[in-house]
């Protein structure tokens, strides 16, 4: 199963998200009432002025909002740190689909208006995670047990849609930044980006996570398993040099000071 198919390409894939235009609006709307941000906590900060809520206005109406505009799929899933498999958190990925080999999502921890952005993530499908060098392959996750396991999904969208979607996915590589450490630092974003990874087999996610989300967007990632047994049966395997963390020797980066060059005045 490649990222291809004669069924599903860059505009077929939009189309059938398109074809459910009501539904995806409800995945990005409906669903926020139902979805609240997964940690708590306040921003430190005045309330908003007058002036900055009128020139906000102003742009958002003379203004377009250009790369943002190009976001087409919500995906719901989790991610752990790479050197701390505990710390895990549930992820909402806002894509666009730029070509038929590579996706780019913006990262917030829930789906409602205020949610805090706290990472990124680049999708690449097998062609292109073959062409990576060797010593960068350990930097990208896996999607195929995420994609056949049911904790990777898309929000409100029919079943069929989805398990389409789900199944071009199977194939792909992530390599996921989370700049905003919010299991443990909610108010602000402190520290240094960390890299992220993503499950490889049933027993590593937290139950009480998966059933929260379950219960808060009323769906069955036992069920949503389940419908997606054909994909666990069909997937390719994963390609070698990928989890880098499963070699029990993950990266992670540190920060360190260096000498700055090129310095002027």
């Amino acid at each position: 199963m490649g990222w291809t198919t004669s069924s599903l390409n860059r505009r077929g894939f939009a189309s059938l998200i398109g074809s459910a235009a009501s539904l995806v609006a409800c995945a990005c709307g409906c669903a926020q009432a139902q979805q609240p941000a997964e940690h708590g906590g306040h921003i430190p900060g005045d309330a908003k002025s007058t002036k900055s809520t009128m020139l906000g206005a102003g742009a958002d109406l003379l203004q377009s909002k250009g790369p943002v505009n190009d976001i087409d799929m919500y995906l719901n899933g989790f991610h752990f740190y790479a050197d701390d498999m505990g710390r895990q958190i549930e992820a909402h990925h806002y894509c666009t689909h730029v070509n038929e080999d590579f996706f780019q999502c913006v990262i917030y921890d829930g789906n409602q208006s205020g949610a805090r952005l706290i990472g990124i993530e680049y999708i690449v499908s097998e062609k292109l995670f073959k062409t990576l060098p060797e010593d960068e392959k350990p930097l990208w996750h896996s999607h195929r047990h995420e994609t056949t396991s049911g904790e990777l999904i898309l929000p409100r969208i029919p079943g069929a849609v989805e398990h389409t979607a789900m199944a071009t996915l199977a194939t792909t590589y992530g390599k996921t930044w989370h700049t905003w450490q919010v299991d443990v630092h909610s108010s602000l974003p402190l520290g240094i980006p960390q890299l992220m990874m993503g499950f490889t087999q049933d027993g590593q996610l937290r139950p009480e996570i998966v059933a929260d989300r379950d219960k808060r967007l009323g769906l069955s990632t036992a069920d949503v398993k389940k419908s997606r047994e054909d994909l666990a049966a069909s997937a390719p395997p994963v390609q070698p040099g990928a989890d880098g963390w499963l070699g029990g020797e993950p990266s992670q980066l540190v920060l360190q000071k260096t000498t700055l060059r090129n310095r002027r005045g």
